[in-house]
Parts: structure tokens; C-alpha cells; sequence
């Protein structure tokens, strides 16, 4: 009898894992996503919520411009349904990393569709990567990725597209604030210098002139004239402040406020966001800080 009662018992038990078990896989449909670098991550999180895994690449305060992918990295991307990357040269390591990977999945290009900056003279002519710069953009990417994540799976294409209009009305708003922000700082104190060439999209949408020592990548170098002639500039222009960006190296910037008695700003948000619980731990965090500091500093 004892021993009828264990086999009972035992299957009971048995029949408890199994349901478990089930229940377990069921409760784990989150899709694996690998993104680029952070601002694309928290974009993919807020469309994808609880719906997705995301894997950033290049995470927050680390520099996309000098990364260099790891086995580790290619194993990540090869386990992956989707793969989501920036475009416009800004990740020149992605097709190694996808080639080396053996990845065959579906790609979104977040840029697909935005309407590229084109910087230099004729010849020499390069495309401004930095396009999360504009919130017009971000919204492209926000459809962008809805419509990936939507293609590998169908079954959460309603949660995506709830998400994505509730993502849509939070740019919104911050955008009228940044709009507000902006219209605060007399137009004649609208120019900045920065650590390196990241605004390009933000001053075209905003209305904000942008210069910097250094190119779009934090791997350029610029020449001894380039950083006179910006030298001659903001003491000509009277610029008032400068600011170093997250990713870069601000010696060069300090250099600068020595030669021409302008104030370090504070730092702005290029490539990377701020670790969480930081000032700028998502995109749209990001761009209210950045609109903030610059006219806490240039309007005084």
C-alpha cells in the first residue's frame, strides 16, 4: 500500500515538473535581438518590452568608432533573430562581425529611409552616421525596428505596434520640449563647440550651429590648423562654452579653453548613453539632456 501510495505520489510529482516545465518555455517567448550599440538597444526595448532580449554590442559609454568585436560577440550574433545596426558607415565592423558569425537572420538597418548629411567640400565628401541626432530620425528608426521585429514574430505584432505608438507619443512630447527649451536661448548664442562631429542632424532640426576639432569619428585626428582656426573662431565669435562629449577624450578640449578663456559647458551625449541610472540612460533622456545643458550654459 505504501508503495502504491509512492508511485502515486511520484507521478504526481512527475506530472507537476513536466507542467512546470511547460509553463516555463511558455513564459520565455522573449526573441533574442542583438543591437549595435546602446541607443539603438533602448530603442528596441521600448518597442519590444518584456516581448524581447536585447544584446547591445557596444554598450553605454563605450565608443562604437574604435570597438572591436570578439568571438564572444560573434557567437552572440549568430544565436540571434534579429540583428539591428545603425547604417551610414557608422559600424565599420558589421560585416566582419556578421561574416565572421555566420549570421543568415534578418538585419534592420534603423537609417533605412532617413535622409543622409552629407559634410565637406567636393571630392572629400563624407555621410554624418549620427542621425538619432533628430528626433524626425529617431521616429524612422522606431518604425524601422517595429517592422523587424514584427517580421520574426508575427505573434507579438500587436504588442509592437501598441508599443510603437506609445513610444511615438513620448517623442512627441519630448520634442515640444526640446522645441521649448530651444526657443529660450537667443539665436545669437546658438553656437557650440564640441568634442567631435556627432550634431550635425540635432543643429540642422534645431537651429544649433555645431563645431568641432575632431570629425565624425573619435579615431580622426585633426591637424594643428584646424584647431587654430577654431581657436581664431570662438575668440572672434565669442563663443561662451565648450562641451566635451561622453565618448571622447578631452584634453584637446582642454587645450582650447586654455587658449581662449571659454568654460567647459558640461558633457553632452554623442554615440553612447550614460550607464542606467545616469543622466541620459535612453535615448530620449539623451536628447532632453543634451538640449538642457546646452542652454543652461549658453544662455547665461
Amino acid at each position: 500500500m505504501i508503495f502504491r501510495r509512492y508511485i502515486l505520489y511520484s507521478a504526481f510529482t512527475a506530472c507537476l515538473i513536466a507542467m512546470s516545465g511547460a509553463g516555463a518555455a511558455r513564459a520565455d517567448t522573449s526573441i533574442d535581438v542583438v543591437a549595435s550599440f546602446s541607443i539603438l538597444g533602448d530603442m528596441v526595448r521600448q518597442i519590444g518590452g518584456d516581448r524581447v532580449h536585447v544584446t547591445t554590442l557596444v554598450g553605454p559609454g563605450e565608443d562604437a568608432h574604435v570597438y572591436q568585436p570578439t568571438p564572444a560577440d560573434a557567437r552572440t550574433v549568430a544565436e540571434a533573430r534579429l540583428l539591428v545596426v545603425n547604417g551610414l558607415g557608422f559600424e565599420g565592423w558589421i560585416d566582419r562581425l556578421t561574416k565572421a558569425s555566420g549570421y543568415k537572420g534578418r538585419v534592420v538597418t534603423a537609417t533605412a529611409g532617413v535622409k543622409p548629411l552629407w559634410v565637406g567640400e567636393s571630392g572629400h565628401r563624407e555621410i554624418d552616421p549620427h542621425a538619432w541626432q533628430s528626433l524626425d530620425n529617431a521616429r524612422i528608426y522606431v518604425r524601422n525596428i517595429a517592422g523587424g521585429l514584427a517580421a520574426v514574430d508575427p505573434a507579438g505584432a500587436e504588442i509592437y505596434r501598441r508599443n510603437t505608438a506609445r513610444y511615438m507619443e513620448e517623442i512627441d512630447a519630448v520634442e515640444a520640449q526640446v522645441r521649448e527649451t530651444i526657443e529660450s536661448l537667443p539665436a545669437e548664442r546658438r553656437m557650440v563647440v564640441t568634442s567631435h562631429d556627432a550634431f550635425g542632424y540635432l543643429s540642422a532640426a534645431y537651429g544649433i550651429e555645431f563645431h568641432a576639432p575632431v570629425g565624425f569619428s573619435t579615431e580622426a585626428e585633426p591637424s594643428a590648423g584646424d584647431v587654430a582656426r577654431l581657436i581664431r573662431q570662438i575668440n572672434r565669435e565669442k563663443i561662451p562654452a565648450v562641451f566635451i562629449d561622453n565618448i571622447s577624450d578631452r584634453r584637446l578640449l582642454d587645450q582650447i579653453v586654455r587658449e581662449t578663456g571659454a568654460q567647459i559647458g558640461g558633457t553632452l551625449f554623442s554615440d553612447a548613453l550614460s550607464k542606467a541610472g545616469g543622466p541620459a540612460d535612453t535615448h530620449l533622456g539623451m536628447m532632453l539632456h543634451n538640449i538642457r545643458t546646452l542652454v543652461a550654459a549658453l544662455g547665461d
